[in-house]
């Protein structure tokens, strides 16, 4: 869906590992030193609302996540709207808390839904009655009145078709008028989804997440009797830890198939925003055809799949591939790690913010 990134950098050759932060420190900063530096200086002074657009388990949240890491958290507001309705809604047990948001939503809240009514459908959230968006958008802008001008990461909104027309007016809504706004979506082929959710392994007891192929824990065994390999807990909070084997939740051998209605609106949402005029959009690509692969990222960025074998003693032996995928358009990719993703993203809101012809492709 979306044109190639080219993260390459001339006369940065070496290689950085990926899955710790100093790997990824290193990384940054011998490919995007300059622009990070730029960006950090320019949100001491001004700040922007990114609205992020992507299918459900595309990685927003760890896009996002390791974007404030490098800028620094001090300078960025994460702000998801199903968050800050959970928020307000645990909040209002507390009287006070309770009179105070009706207080603030009595002066704020505008829409055909009465006060009453809209109040009543977050309290009860079993209630049938939907928030209105009019209702969702002054929860969110007493959010933002509370930050201190830093830039707004928008996870969550728009939601839906009808919601697209706010976007385009948010900061007027707001009053954010001179901040800069932008689409980022996400383009995340449905195979990447699929194998995600079926590699997916969980402790009985304590709830770690792992991955069986891409993201293991300390200590893997084989039982011959199954012929499976299985993770084994290494959580140290955990009273399983070093015994307990990790196992696939109910559903995730479907995959996707139980969200596939959830993943093709959002699909639609993307293409919608894709063809809207008068706001910027930056485009953050998860895969890199297989034929191009060599001419954009470099061979550590590719996302390794983990492949098991056993000995004579049935003693685990690991050793790695690079994930090839089908893409969007059904040919044979690599799924990329989240930092190159990450690095273009920087590239293009430097560009984006502060201008700058040295963009991927």
């Amino acid at each position: 869906m979306f044109e190639i990134f080219n993260t390459k950098v001339e006369n940065v050759s070496e290689t950085f590992d990926l899955n710790t932060p100093a790997g990824r420190h290193e990384y940054f900063h011998q490919k995007a030193a300059k622009e990070i530096e730029e960006l950090k200086e320019y949100l001491e002074h001004n700040s922007f609302v990114s609205f992020w657009l992507a299918k459900k388990g595309a990685g927003k949240g760890t896009y996002s996540k390791m974007f404030s890491e490098i800028i620094g958290e001090e300078r960025l507001a994460h702000i998801s709207v199903g968050d800050v309705v959970r928020h307000v809604h645990a909040s209002v047990e507390d009287e006070q808390a309770k009179k105070a948001l009706y207080t603030y939503l009595d002066e704020n809240y505008r829409g055909t839904l009465s006060l009453d009514e809209a109040f009543d459908a977050l309290i009860n959230r079993e209630t049938k009655t939907l928030l209105p968006t009019e209702f969702i958008l002054t929860l969110v802008k007493r959010e933002i009145e509370q930050l201190d001008g830093q830039g707004i990461m928008m996870d969550g909104f728009p939601r839906g078709m009808d919601q697209i027309s706010y976007s385009l007016y948010f900061r007027e809504i707001m009053n954010l008028r001179h901040d800069p706004d932008f689409f980022v979506l996400i383009d995340v082929p449905d195979s990447v989804l699929d194998a995600r959710v079926k590699a997916r392994v969980v402790c009985p007891k304590c709830q770690l997440s792992r991955s069986i192929k891409f993201l293991l824990t300390k200590d893997i065994i084989y039982d011959p009797e199954t012929d499976t390999y299985h993770l084994i807990c290494d959580n140290p909070a955990c009273e399983g830890c070093g015994e307990e084997r990790l196992v696939a939740k109910e559903g995730d051998d479907l995959g996707i198939e139980g969200i596939r209605d959830r993943l093709e609106a959002d699909d639609e949402l993307i293409k919608y925003a894709l063809r809207l005029r008068g706001i910027p959009k930056l485009t953050l690509r998860n895969t890199v055809p297989v034929d191009q692969a060599q001419s954009y990222v470099d061979e550590y960025e590719i996302t390794p799949e983990f492949v098991f074998d056993h000995n004579a003693n049935n003693e685990v032996e690991i050793s790695t591939k690079p994930w090839v995928v089908k893409d969007s358009d059904g040919s044979d990719a690599y799924s990329l790690m989240a930092a190159p993703v990450v690095l273009s993203f920087i590239k293009q809101m430097h560009a984006q913010l502060i201008g700058d012809d040295t963009m991927g492709v």
